[in-house]
């Protein structure tokens, strides 16, 4: 198995070059505020400004998204994912699904 080291939003690594593409990998994961999670966010848009609780979940569910798709792009055996995007949706109120996917590739450095 490769050791994936570099992700990317872009369709190429500068510096490398892309010796095998292995396809499609995601990492998906639902998440919710607990009541009291949902009281409290609630309670802070009344005063307006940032939502730290809200962020604070989004960030550690886009972070667990990340974390899921590198270990399946490990698990194909890629150093690399190019292309590298998030995408997220409401699965029902409270309740949203966050998706990380790219392409997974094997790269070589350009000498």
């Amino acid at each position: 198995m490769n050791q994936l080291t570099m992700i990317t939003t872009s369709t190429s690594l500068e510096g490398y070059k892309v010796v095998k593409q292995l396809g499609l990998v995601r990492g998906i994961t639902v998440r919710s505020r607990s009541v009291l999670g949902n009281l409290a966010g609630g309670f802070m848009t009344i005063f307006g400004g940032r939502s730290t609780i809200y962020t604070e979940l989004c960030e550690k569910t886009r972070e667990e998204a990340l974390q899921l798709m590198i270990k399946h792009g490990q698990e194909m055996g890629a150093n690399a994912i190019i292309n590298m995007r998030y995408d997220a949706n409401e699965v029902m109120s409270g309740l949203t699904e966050v998706l990380a996917y790219g392409t997974a590739v094997v790269v070589e450095k350009v000498n």
